[in-house]
């Protein structure tokens, strides 16, 4: 779902009602994890970035929710955890089809390792 909304607090409110959770759990861990990234909307999606430069973001998309890992090292680090769990994955991006598909303590794992990275953005 590309938003025209100014800020992640009133994208969550626009998130259906049965993503409201998973959606608000991503976003606490984004804040949790990405310590002196910046928070904002960017291409219609709640994104983290730093030095201006967006390295995660995610949205509710009409058939699934998709978490955007934009480091490339980190993608191809965690491809393998992440195929056969039930997700789509493309070059950057993991495709939930479910709420309950979403691993989050996989999720701390990647948001963590994006911290540190330093890898190519893809």
């Amino acid at each position: 779902m590309k938003s025209s909304v100014k800020t992640v607090a009133d994208y969550l409110k626009e998130v259906p009602v049965e993503r409201q959770a998973a959606i608000a759990r991503l976003r606490e861990l984004c804040l949790a994890r990405l310590t002196g990234f910046q928070e904002s909307m960017e291409y219609g999606m709640p994104s983290y970035s730093r030095a201006s430069e967006v390295e995660v973001a995610f949205a509710s998309q009409k058939h699934f929710i998709a978490l955007y890992v934009l480091r490339s090292d980190v993608m191809n680090k965690y491809r393998d955890a992440l195929d056969g769990r039930g997700v789509s994955l493309g070059k950057g991006c993991i495709r939930y089809s479910s709420p309950e598909r979403i691993d989050l303590r996989l999720i701390e794992k990647i948001l963590s390792d994006t911290l540190v990275s330093m890898g190519d953005i893809c």
